[in-house]
C-alpha cells in the first residue's frame, strides 16, 4: 500500500492534481493507493487550535478573529462571500491572524504561505533539521497523530510527499522525518515540482538522501511503478482521480477540478524562463481526449469551476472547448497570439465557459518582448485584452519588471500600456524578475552572484547591464506604479492569499 502526502502550507481552495493522478495511474496497475490531503487538514487543525475560548488581555482584532472563525469559514465557502469584496478580505485577514497565534513562537503558517524564524527550505541542514526536529514544527501534533492513523493497520510500506512550493518544504521534511523515526522499515519518497526544481538546477541533494529513499524529478508515474515492482509505461490516458479527496471541504464556493491538458510549454522560447533551465519537453494530452476526461470528472465530482493547470492552455484545445463547450465555467493560463485579437473567438471562449484568462504580458515595450523571445506583438495584446472584456472574459494579467532587457524607459512604457488598458484589466501580478540557476550555465553578458543564503536556491541575482538593479525597480513599483490610481484600483481587486485561485469567482458574472 502507498500513501501520497500533499503537506502544508498551499492554497487550500482545491484538490492537489499531481497525486490525484500518481494515484489513478498506480490504481489502473493494481497498486493500492491511499491519499492524504494533510495541507487542507492541518490548515482545519489549527483553525480548531486557534478558535478555542478568547483569552483575557487580547487585543481586538484577535478576540474577534477568534469569534468569526467558523463565519469566516463558511464566507469562504459561499458564492455570497465573493460578491462582497471588503467582507471577503477582512476574513481571510482573520483567518491569517487565527493561523499565526495557533501556529508556534518559531514558525507561523498562514493560508498560502509558511515562515520559520530559523530555518529556510533553501539550506539543505535546515531541511535535514526540520526532519531531526519534527516536534518544533506548528503542525506537528496533527500529523503525528494522522499519520499514525493513515499507517497503523492499513499495511503502508512507502510514502510519497508530494512537494511543489517552498512553503511546504519544511513540514514535508518533518513529516517525513517523523516516519523514519517512528517507523524505519517504510519508504519515504520526494516527488514535486519544487523536487524536479532541484534536482535539474541544484549543486548537490546528497544530504536530503538521509531523509529521502529517493527523489523523483518530472513526472512521477512510471518512476512510482518501478518502484513498486511494475515497470514498464504507465497506462496511457489516465485522468486523475479526485474521489478519495475530501471536495466539500476545500475553501472555495463550490468543488474545483484541477487538470493538466499538457506538461511543459508549447512554446519554450522564452529566454530566462524556469521551464527552459528545466529542460521539460511539451507533452499534451491529445485535444479529444481532454473534453472526455472533463466530462468524466465533471460527472463524478460536480464541479464549479474547471482549473487548467497548464503553463499555457494551446490554441487547438480553445477551439476543441469552443466546439464542445465542458458545461462549467473555466480558467487557465494563455499565451498572447492572433486567436484572442479577433472579436468572434473571444466571444467563442466566453460562450465555452471562459471565465477568466491569465496572461503572461511582462512587458508594455515591444523590444523587450523580443529580447526575452516571447513571441507577442503589443498591439495583438491591446486587442487581446478589449476583446476579451467585450466578450465578458475577466483578464488576470502578469507583469515582469527588471529584467537584463528592461530599461526605465521600458518599465515607464509598461506602466503606461497598463494605464491606457485599465479597463479591460481585471487583476494584475507586477513581480520583479529572478534569474533562473542553471549549474555550469554563465548567462552570456551577465555577471551573477549568489541570491539567497542557501545551496538548494533556484536563483542568481546578477548586476543589470543596463543598471536597473532590484532597488530601482522596486523604488519604481512602490513610489510610482502601484500609486497611480487605476493601476491601485486592480492591485486592491486582487483576492488576498488566494490570488488568481479566487478571482475567476470574483469575475464570473
Amino acid at each position: 500500500m502507498i500513501l501520497f502526502v500533499h503537506p502544508p502550507v498551499a492554497k487550500p481552495c482545491e484538490p492537489p492534481a499531481g497525486i490525484a493522478l500518481l494515484s489513478s495511474v498506480l490504481k489502473a496497475a493494481d497498486v493500492p493507493v491511499r491519499v492524504l490531503d494533510a495541507n487542507l487538514e492541518g490548515i482545519s487543525f489549527l483553525f480548531e487550535k486557534g478558535a478555542e475560548p478568547v483569552y483575557p488581555g487580547e487585543d481586538p482584532w484577535t478576540r474577534r478573529a477568534r469569534r468569526l472563525v467558523r463565519k469566516n469559514l463558511a464566507l469562504l465557502k459561499s458564492p455570497d462571500g465573493y460578491r462582497k469584496p471588503a467582507e471577503y478580505r477582512r476574513a481571510v485577514s482573520d483567518l491569517n491572524r487565527v493561523l499565526e497565534i495557533a501556529s508556534s513562537p518559531e514558525a507561523q503558517a498562514e493560508l498560502a504561505n509558511y515562515r520559520d524564524k530559523e530555518l529556510s527550505p533553501l539550506r539543505s541542514r535546515d531541511l535535514l533539521r526540520a526532519a531531526a526536529e519534527p516536534e518544533r514544527n506548528p503542525f506537528y501534533s496533527f500529523f503525528s497523530r494522522r499519520l499514525d492513523r493513515e499507517i497503523n493497520g492499513n499495511g503502508i510500506r512507502l510514502v510519497g510527499f508530494s512537494l511543489n512550493y517552498l512553503t511546504q518544504a519544511l513540514t514535508a521534511f518533518a513529516m517525513a522525518g517523523y516516519v523514519r523515526r517512528r517507523y524505519p522499515g517504510i519508504g519515504v519518497v520526494f516527488g514535486g515540482g519544487l523536487v524536479t526544481s532541484w534536482m535539474r538546477r541544484s549543486r548537490d541533494l546528497g544530504p536530503l538522501r538521509a531523509v529521502a529513499d529517493s527523489l523523483i524529478a518530472g513526472p512521477g508515474e512510471k518512476a512510482m511503478l518501478r518502484l513498486c515492482g511494475k515497470p514498464g509505461q504507465p497506462p496511457a490516458g489516465t485522468a486523475p482521480d479526485y474521489s478519495e479527496f475530501p471536495l466539500g471541504d476545500y475553501f472555495a464556493p463550490g468543488r474545483i477540478l484541477p487538470y493538466s491538458a499538457s506538461r511543459g510549454c508549447y512554446w519554450m522560447k522564452c529566454s530566462f524562463c524556469p521551464e527552459n533551465a528545466e529542460g521539460q519537453p511539451y507533452q499534451p494530452v491529445p485535444d479529444e481526449n481532454v473534453l472526455e476526461d472533463l466530462s468524466r470528472a465533471a460527472a463524478r465530482v460536480n464541479p464549479v469551476l474547471i482549473h487548467f493547470l497548464d503553463n499555457a492552455v494551446r490554441p487547438s484545445l480553445f477551439q476543441a472547448l469552443i466546439r464542445r463547450p465542458p458545461g462549467i465555467p473555466w480558467y487557465g493560463f494563455a499565451r498572447i497570439t492572433d486567436h484572442l485579437g479577433k472579436r468572434d473567438f473571444c466571444r467563442g471562449l466566453r460562450e465555452s465557459g471562459c471565465r477568466m484568462l491569465q496572461l503572461g504580458i511582462e512587458s508594455g515595450d515591444q523590444r523587450v518582448l523580443d529580447e526575452l523571445g516571447k513571441g507577442m506583438e503589443l498591439r495583438t495584446a491591446s486587442l487581446a485584452l478589449n476583446n476579451l472584456k467585450e466578450a465578458g472574459i475577466a483578464t488576470y494579467v502578469y507583469l515582469l519588471f527588471g529584467t537584463p532587457a528592461e530599461t526605465e524607459e521600458s518599465a515607464r512604457r509598461t506602466f503606461s500600456f497598463v494605464a491606457e488598458h485599465s479597463e479591460s484589466i481585471d487583476f494584475i501580478n507586477a513581480a520583479v524578475f529572478n534569474l533562473p540557476f542553471t549549474p555550469g550555465e554563465q548567462p552570456e553578458h551577465l555577471t551573477t552572484m549568489d541570491f539567497y543564503d542557501g545551496d538548494l536556491s533556484l536563483y542568481r541575482n546578477f548586476v543589470h547591464p543596463r543598471g536597473w538593479d532590484r532597488k530601482s525597480v522596486r523604488r519604481f513599483l512602490e513610489k510610482e506604479f502601484f500609486r497611480h490610481h487605476d493601476v491601485r484600483q486592480i492591485i486592491l481587486r486582487d483576492p488576498p492569499s488566494f490570488t488568481s485561485n479566487h478571482a475567476p469567482f470574483f469575475a464570473v458574472s
